[in-house]
């Protein structure tokens, strides 16, 4: 893990706002020069705090506006079980996260679909298919209350 200093973390504020910002842009908005800064995220990079530069889409405009949250619970939560799920979940480009839970259910997915007949075959087609899972609760997203990627420095 690395110590970030407070420059560190303006750096990284900038940069989860827009990740397309010069470096020149960057270190005037940080108070460095463009050399030092480039040097930080470089190292930044190095070190795996920012693990990459993505775009990020509007669903509805790419026809995905169906986000479901589905909680999965296995048979047995042994070790080759949760591996068996998450090999298959790993494959499937509709399950955009996937968490190991506590509590009632094993894993919670957020899976994006373009309607309710495309979800209905994800789930006949595939996440029944899973060796080892017993149950699947579905809840749909109504209205997006909050959205966010950036991490609260």
């Amino acid at each position: 893990m690395m110590d970030l200093d407070a420059i560190d973390r303006r750096i990284l504020t900038e940069l989860q706002a827009d990740a397309r910002i010069s470096n020149a842009a960057l270190a005037e908005a940080v108070g460095l020069s463009p050399s030092p800064c480039l040097r930080r995220v470089r190292a930044l990079e190095a070190a795996g705090v920012i693990r990459r530069y993505a775009a990020l889409l509007e669903p509805a405009e790419v026809g995905l506006p169906i986000s479901v949250f589905v909680q999965v619970t296995l048979e047995r939560q042994i070790d080759r079980a949760l591996e068996t799920f998450e090999t298959a979940i790993q494959d499937r480009p509709e399950v955009m996260e996937c968490y190991l839970m506590t509590g009632d259910a094993d894993y919670l997915l957020r899976v994006v679909v373009s309607d309710l007949t495309a979800y209905e075959r994800f789930l006949k087609e595939h996440l029944t298919r899973v060796s080892g899972v017993a149950s699947i609760k579905s809840s749909f997203a109504l209205n997006q209350v909050k959205y966010s990627t950036a991490l609260p420095l």
